[in-house]
């Protein structure tokens, strides 16, 4: 499908409106691509809800998990250039990882949540890397490993990166700059510099509010009671390892700084979708082909699907993306199967869409209880593709 820039910002416009008129936003940007060519970029609101700085071109928020993506790009990308497959034990490369029944865990399964490490028995603070590391490390599996998946809210980050560091010696978020956002001109970070805290809008929890329909997230009514009580696997699940639990927390720019690789990410639509459409364009961009075509099939080739031991509803997952489930009640990556990315809670949103070239990224810093898109980014994916 073609898309006509000026037609899709007819159809997409009003209804961006609509999230601050009628939908409560606050400060949203949304910004589409195709065939590697920015179509436009919308933003508009604020900042602040005092609305003192109003939200320009030059505004970063923080995206929570959304940030998975591009952790998960960069090990693929390692990968790539290591030229290791992901049916290679992840102990090869990390060794320690070995103990407690890992041995045999793969790098495809620690991708796809189906590792059975969403939780930590050892209680260990989200802020001490070293400490996670080897509380992951001392981790026996919650279920065996490749026989089920369950999002792995917290420990991804640290999964990934620490495998990351053992393959080529570079932390994630440095691998971030220096491969791609240095090079690419994308503004997204893993650690924000504390000089660019002046242009970050304040992110802010969600209203209280009646849950969201199960069509949109997970199960109103399981997986939000199973989540506020105590011992349950989704309880055990985002709140280990443990510390900035509090929306609030993540403001603070020391908290700001941290390399979150599961939820830390601070950047604009714009920078979001610009990558996503390189990975939408066969991993072109300005004529250097980034990815290989074998990494791409990675992104989009579904390695988990079907019921997820935390979101409790149907979910699935490629090599560290999202993908839309067989038997999901709302598609979320629009309409096409080889469409793949990652949400963040409250409402961010990023894809690549690479059958018709199309990347999407949305952006806001008024949270919904939401932890898979919401309406205010879904209907925009909708009217691309009406």
């Amino acid at each position: 499908m073609k898309l006509r820039a000026e037609e899709l910002r007819e159809r997409i416009a009003p209804l961006f409106q609509e999230n601050f008129q009628r939908f409560g936003e606050l400060g949203a940007a949304l910004s589409i691509w195709q065939n590697g060519e920015r179509l436009f970029d919308l933003r508009g609101g604020f900042h602040d809800t005092k609305r003192e700085q109003p939200w320009t071109e030059d505004t970063i928020v923080l995206v929570w998990s959304a940030t998975k993506g591009i952790g998960s790009s960069c090990l693929l990308h390692t990968l790539q250039e290591n030229k290791i497959k992901i049916n290679r034990r992840a102990s090869e490369f990390w060794p320690e990882f070995g103990q407690r029944g890992k041995t045999d865990i793969t790098i495809a399964q620690l991708v796809s949540h189906s590792a059975g490490l969403c939780a930590l028995d050892e209680n260990v603070e989200v802020t001490d890397y070293n400490a996670v590391i080897r509380a992951l490390e001392k981790q026996t599996p919650l279920w065996r490993p490749g026989s089920a998946h369950g999002y792995h809210a917290r420990t991804f980050g640290f999964l990934i990166d620490e495998l990351t560091r053992r393959i080529c010696g570079a932390s994630i978020s440095k691998y971030w700059r220096t491969i791609f956002a240095e090079p690419l001109s994308l503004d997204f970070w893993i650690g924000l510099p504390e000089e660019l805290n002046s242009r970050c809008a304040t992110i802010y929890p969600a209203k209280a509010a009646i849950p969201p329909e199960p069509e949109n997230c997970p199960s109103g009514s399981d997986f939000y009671r199973d989540l506020i009580t105590p011992g349950t696997l989704q309880r055990r699940t985002f709140t280990s390892p443990y510390g900035l639990n509090a929306v609030s927390a993540m403001n603070k720019p020391e908290n700001r700084a941290r390399e979150f690789v599961s939820f830390g990410g601070i950047g604009s639509a714009s920078a979001l979708s610009k990558f996503y459409a390189m990975l939408a364009n066969g991993g072109e961009i300005n004529g250097q082909k980034i990815f290989s075509d074998d990494t791409l099939k990675l992104m989009t080739t579904t390695i988990s699907d079907g019921p997820d031991r935390v979101f409790e509803i149907p979910t699935a997952f490629s090599a560290g993306f999202m993908k839309d489930a067989r038997h999901a009640t709302r598609r979320i990556f629009g309409r096409s199967p080889d469409a793949f990315g990652h949400p963040g809670a409250g409402g961010s949103h990023a894809f690549a869409d690479p059958e018709n070239k199309i990347s999407f990224a949305y952006v806001m810093n008024q949270m919904e209880q939401s932890l898979l898109p919401n309406e205010k980014s879904l209907r925009l994916v909708d009217a691309i593709y009406r």
